[in-house]
C-alpha cells in the first residue's frame, strides 16, 4: 500500500487528515500530515519532511501550493527516495487517493491529479438582479389597443 504524506502549510496538512479520517477511517490510518510553520526556514521544513519519509517505502506526497515552502521541501527530500510530489492538493483529490492507495505509484499521481481537477466546479449561478423589467415604446403589452 503506498504511503501518503500531505505537506502544507500549518494547519492545512492535519486538517486534510483530519477530514480524510472522518470520510475514510480505515482507509486514513497511514496518512501523515507534515505542517510547516510559517516561522520554518525552508532547512527545517525539508528536515520535516525528510522525517516522515521512509526509504523504502513508495509515498505519494500532496503539497498544497506549487512554488511555496512546502512543496519546495517535499521536492527536495523526495529526491532519491521512492517517492513522488502532487501540488494542489484538494479533498477530492485527497479522497481518491485514499481509495486508490493499493495501485502502483504513477496510477496513483494520474488518479490524484484527474480527482483534484475533476473536484472543480462552479456549483451555484449569480442571482438574477431585482430589477422591474422596461417595456419598449412598441410593446403590445402596453399597446393592447393595436
Amino acid at each position: 500500500m503506498i504511503r501518503v504524506v500531505l505537506v502544507a502549510h500549518e494547519p492545512l496538512a492535519s486538517a486534510l487528515k483530519v477530514v480524510a479520517a472522518h470520510a475514510f477511517p480505515e482507509c486514513a490510518e497511514g496518512v501523515i500530515a507534515v505542517d510547516i510553520p510559517a516561522a520554518d526556514s525552508q532547512e527545517r521544513a525539508y528536515q520535516r519532511v525528510r522525517d516522515a519519509l521512509s526509504p523504502e517505502a513508495e509515498t505519494l506526497i500532496l503539497t498544497d501550493a506549487f512554488g511555496a515552502t512546502p512543496c519546495h521541501a517535499a521536492t527536495a527530500a523526495a529526491d532519491g527516495v521512492r517517492a513522488r510530489v502532487v501540488a494542489g492538493v484538494n479533498v477530492p483529490m485527497l479522497w481518491r487517493v485514499l481509495c486508490y492507495r493499493t495501485e502502483s505509484l504513477d496510477t496513483l499521481v494520474a488518479r490524484a491529479i484527474d480527482g483534484g481537477a475533476r473536484g472543480l466546479m462552479q456549483v451555484s449561478v449569480a442571482r438574477p438582479q431585482n430589477q422591474p423589467t422596461r417595456t419598449l415604446a412598441h410593446d403590445q403589452v402596453v399597446h393592447h389597443h393595436q
